[in-house]
């Protein structure tokens, strides 16, 4: 349920409609737009209750009853895009594109630093890069744990950038919020409720990857848990669904763009090193996406793929994300963007 105030509602007749909803014990999630403020009715029963109490209250524009299961995610409880704000000089959701780039798995101290000063001076904002890495095979590399998360936090800082890192379970929490910007949660664990309503409650960005064969309204369910517990920064992340398909690693749903767009008033970023598997499609998949509507990338860029540990097939060359960077900034204002293009014509 939304209860819709009056554009010159008092913060006396706000407090007394806040004050009725926690009498009936259920959630309040305020939300003040530019026009009015938007109080978000969230519990088992609210369905129970005579809307009529709230709309006979002074200050109340109009009471609204969602149909929609994702009530916090929906347009209808928040009619601007949400602008995540990850450092000083780094916001996922306004009308800059934002590229995160990096090594899939942190190796070594000199890799990063070899990749992250190429990912910089071509533009990227974000350095990524794993330290615990949720692999198929028990013998694959698992990444370097803390001292990976130390070696990202500090090269990033070198360069101004920020960091984002998958969290792999309940217990890292504390870690990840000494080291990075964003904490990743990766699309094994969208539907892991317990590690998402711990999310909740901590005042990090968390960038939610769509699971393998979850569908839209899945992906804005599981964004429920972690905005339900509070924490109103989080990112989608659209990085490919398992189909029959079987030449590409996953498929690339870009429709999954503009459908967000129109359902959820959260940013959305697009993965397309996961969603192909192969670097010759990474380049054409992220134009595309960029040219549908999403507000950044991550992408995989190693200092030396042929040698990587981790995913060397889908992550670029550096003078590959160069190149991509010098498309993405023609593209980006026909689509009325703005990429951080001064700093991509010094790369080249």
């Amino acid at each position: 349920m939304l209860i819709v105030m009056n554009h010159n509602a008092t913060e006396q007749q706000i407090e007394r409609v806040l004050t009725l909803v926690n009498q009936f014990g259920f959630d309040i999630h305020r939300s003040s737009g530019k026009t009015n403020t938007v109080i978000g009715v969230v519990g088992e029963n609210t369905h129970k209750v005579d809307h009529r109490v709230f709309e006979l209250l002074d200050g109340v524009r109009e009471v609204i009853k969602i149909s929609s299961p994702y009530k916090l995610a929906s347009r209808a409880f928040k009619e601007e895009d949400t602008i995540v704000k990850v450092s000083q000089n780094t916001s996922i959701g306004s009308s800059e594109i934002i590229i995160m780039a990096g090594p899939c798995a942190v190796e070594s101290k000199e890799c990063l630093q070899s990749t992250a000063d190429c990912v910089k001076v071509a533009g990227a904002k974000v350095l990524r890069g794993g330290a615990f890495k949720p692999r198929t095979s028990p013998y694959a590399f698992q990444g370097l744990g803390e001292e990976g998360l130390q070696y990202l936090r500090e090269t990033a800082d070198k360069l101004g950038m920020a960091v984002v890192s998958e969290v792999m379970e309940i217990s890292q929490i504390e870690l990840f919020l000494k080291y990075v910007d964003i904490i990743q949660v990766g699309a094994r664990n969208m539907q892991n409720f317990n590690l998402l309503k711990e999310l909740g409650q901590v005042k990090k960005p968390v960038m939610l990857k769509r699971g393998l064969s979850a569908t839209i309204k899945e992906l804005l369910m599981s964004a429920e848990y972690i905005l339900s517990g509070g924490n109103n920064d989080v990112i989608l992340c659209e990085r490919g669904i398992r189909t029959f398909e079987n030449s590409t690693r996953n498929t690339l749903d870009i429709s999954a763009i503009p459908v967000i767009k129109s359902w959820s008033h959260l940013p959305i970023v697009v993965d397309p090193s996961h969603a192909t598997g192969l670097r010759d499609k990474v380049a054409p998949m992220a134009r595309a996406a960029i040219a549908a509507g999403a507000d950044g990338l991550i992408i995989e860029v190693h200092c030396d793929p042929d040698m990587a540990r981790c995913d060397g097939a889908q992550s670029l060359y550096p003078q590959q994300f160069k190149q991509l960077m010098r498309e993405l900034s023609i593209i980006s204002p026909a689509v009325g963007r703005e990429i951080n293009t001064n700093v991509v014509e010094k790369a080249f």
